[in-house]
């Protein structure tokens, strides 16, 4: 095992490491094992997206800031393309959006002023060419919706990939994990995220209900960031679909029914 540079990195970061490495079946995008009590995740490359970025250096910064504050397990150690955090024993998140909307409500109230991380298209000009630049690079022929013009908002701290399996419910209640995507920008983007039919059938099986989706909205504490997402919504659904398809054209199981579902909810708004 320590051939390898990376087992070689962990093992010089955290030499008192001596339990057995436990393959973890989680993760769609990188290598994620639970050792002791903690869990070590490398990362891959190759599975980056202009939607959900793979940055291991993004993800132990944001486990850094967020750990102490109960967002998130806390950072232990990292490498070059890893990082190791305390394990969070407990389930993926299944049921209670309105639970899901608080913890995102306290994510995007965190300040911001020394975060490193990217910065998110903000307002309808810079979504709408981030979907045509989506789009194009998939061949997908379809109108841009038009939307109204709504200009950048204050900006806050996003986790960027907000979906039901990186969300653990656990004895202190709901943790966010697989950080690699952090991002400064707009707070309807991990609103959009949660709520998209695609991620919820990629990772739960089914999309929200309309109830569901109404006892999140009600929960979620910034009722001007709920605005935004509404008229922002058509957008973020082709926007997702244009993801969809680009994951189904490299053989990820699933995308092409997710596109499917972003489409016809596109078609309801």
């Amino acid at each position: 095992m320590l051939s390898d540079p990376f087992f070689e990195s962990v093992a010089r970061a955290l030499p008192q490491l001596d339990q057995p490495w436990q393959a973890l079946a989680g993760g769609r995008t990188n290598a994620v094992w639970r050792v002791g009590d903690l869990v070590i995740k490398r990362h891959d490359p190759s599975a980056a997206s202009t939607l959900f970025p793979n940055d291991p250096a993004a993800e132990a910064a944001a486990l850094a800031r967020l750990g102490p504050l109960g967002l998130c397990p806390r950072l232990r150690a990292a490498g070059p393309d890893w990082v190791a955090y305390d394990h969070y024993p407990g389930a993926t998140w299944a049921e209670d959006p309105a639970a899901v909307a608080r913890l995102l409500g306290r994510l995007h109230q965190t300040g911001i002023a020394d975060a490193p991380f990217r910065i998110c298209p903000g307002g309808s000009r810079a979504l709408l060419a981030q979907t045509g630049q989506m789009m194009a690079a998939v061949a997908l022929r379809y109108p841009l919706p038009e939307l109204p013009q709504i200009p950048p908002p204050p900006p806050c701290l996003l986790h960027g990939d907000v979906v039901a399996g990186n969300i653990i419910d656990g004895p202190d209640g709901l943790r966010l994990i697989d950080w690699q995507c952090p991002a400064i920008g707009d707070p309807a983007e991990d609103v959009s995220t949660f709520l998209s039919p695609a991620m919820q059938i990629i990772y739960r099986g089914a999309p929200l209900s309309a109830q569901d989706e109404q006892s999140f909205l009600s929960a979620y504490p910034l009722p001007l960031v709920a605005e935004r997402y509404f008229a922002l919504r058509p957008a973020y659904h082709l926007r997702m679909a244009a993801h969809c398809l680009w994951r189904a054209a490299r053989g990820d199981a699933g995308y092409a029914a997710a596109a499917r579902a972003e489409f016809q909810a596109l078609a309801s708004v």
